[in-house]
């Protein structure tokens, strides 16, 4: 009728189909048209900070992961330990033919301290100035006397996975640090005691004293009480592997008296440690059943200790033995350490949560600051259109 027909031309190609006008109304993402947005030096400020934050919270994330988190768990220690590593580093300030150093713990071993750690004759006053002179750097000595606030700091920084195994890669063998060198005409009034020796891991008593002082020795002459003087110095104190750059409670830690016949004791509570990073302590303790020293690259065992000290003149009595005494215990738990990261695509999901955070928050500050500076402005602009002032009558 029309002639369409008559001209092979088809009516429905003129109009929309059906499946293809779904889909031109549906829109997943709607869009604002361009007409009613305006953009605006504001909104340019808001989108830099909010990108600025983004990347901020998404760095922190990242360093967050990259760093793993620690873990602390306590396990009684399975496996049956024998031998316990005593590392020592100690200047008293009496000459090395004068002191006497020996192990005694509850088996009844005794073992002969001083035939096995190295003595050095040297100067106290020597040692003294380079305490007075580290004191400015970032190793300080501190008296026992005084509060250690910055000292805790100091070893809970140290106590970090990454920093002890850090430490084991780097020296894994190194040795005690050099002291002062003697000069021309020094006396030689004290003595250094350093070095590591093997010992049972049970209870016992490790002490300095004066020569026939404690023990009975024959052929060795009484020294006399006039010579005591067992004011010290601790550079390191410590259980387990050697570590010269790790804290423990009595590192750097200076005791003395003026007394001759005084008595030093320190009480330590020893905690075994099993340090792990990218792999659960629990895990390695559960499939590892005897205690070693290593445990793997990324795994070492070694011992930690909280002390406590008390010192004091005591009358001179044959009963009463001056000196050094560390008097430790072997605690009967265990401290897994452990330091673990995430997977990536936990990261990836912390990170898109975080910037879907920042953005939903950042729009409705936006949006929020906008409309309160809407009304002020609305107010502001009220206020100057009314007309105010007195009235005055003829």
């Amino acid at each position: 009728m029309n002639g369409f027909n008559e001209k092979g031309l088809n009516e429905d190609a003129f109009g929309e189909k059906t499946t293809l006008s779904g889909l031109k109304t549906f829109d997943a993402f709607p869009k604002t048209k361009t007409t009613y947005t305006t953009p605006t030096r504001r909104g340019g400020q808001w989108t830099v900070l909010i990108l600025a934050v983004c990347t901020l919270f998404s760095f922190h994330e990242l360093r967050t992961w990259w760093r793993g988190t620690e873990a602390h768990h306590f396990s009684v220690e399975k496996g049956v330990s024998h031998d316990l590593q005593l590392n020592l580093d100690i200047v008293v300030n009496m000459p090395c033919d004068t002191l006497r150093l020996n192990i005694q713990d509850a088996s009844g071993d005794r073992v002969l301290a001083g035939e096995l750690l190295t003595r050095e004759e040297t100067n106290w006053d020597l040692w003294m100035k380079k305490r007075n002179y580290e004191s400015h750097g970032e190793q300080e000595y501190q008296t026992l006397s005084h509060e250690a606030a910055d000292r805790l700091s100091a070893q809970e920084e140290d106590a970090h996975v990454h920093h002890v195994l850090g430490e084991v890669r780097r020296n894994p063998r190194k040795k005690f640090a050099k002291g002062p060198r003697l000069r021309w005409g020094d006396n030689k009034d004290s003595c250094r005691i350093y070095g590591s020796l093997e010992g049972n891991k049970v209870q016992g008593d490790f002490h300095i004293t004066a020569r026939g002082h404690g023990y009975m020795e024959i052929g060795e002459p009484h020294l006399d009480h006039s010579v005591f003087n067992f004011s010290h110095m601790i550079t390191e104190l410590s259980f387990g592997p050697h570590y010269p750059s790790l804290l423990n409670p009595l590192d750097k830690t200076i005791a003395e008296s003026d007394s001759h016949y005084h008595k030093f004791q320190y009480f330590l509570s020893v905690v075994p440690t099993l340090y792990s990073k990218g792999r659960s302590a629990l895990d390695i303790v559960t499939t590892n059943k005897d205690n070693t020293a290593r445990y793997g690259r990324n795994t070492i065992f070694t011992n930690q200790y909280a002390a406590t000290s008390q010192s004091g003149k005591i009358p001179e009595s044959p009963a009463l033995i001056p000196g050094i005494f560390f008097k430790y215990n072997i605690e009967p738990i265990m401290l897994l350490v452990s330091e673990e990261r995430t997977g990536f695509l936990a990261l990836l999901l912390r990170v898109i949560n975080t910037i879907s955070g920042v953005l939903v928050t950042g729009g409705w500050l936006y949006q929020i600051s906008g409309w309160v500076a809407e009304i002020v402005g609305k107010r502001r602009r009220q206020s100057e259109g009314v007309l105010t002032g007195k009235h005055f009558s003829d």
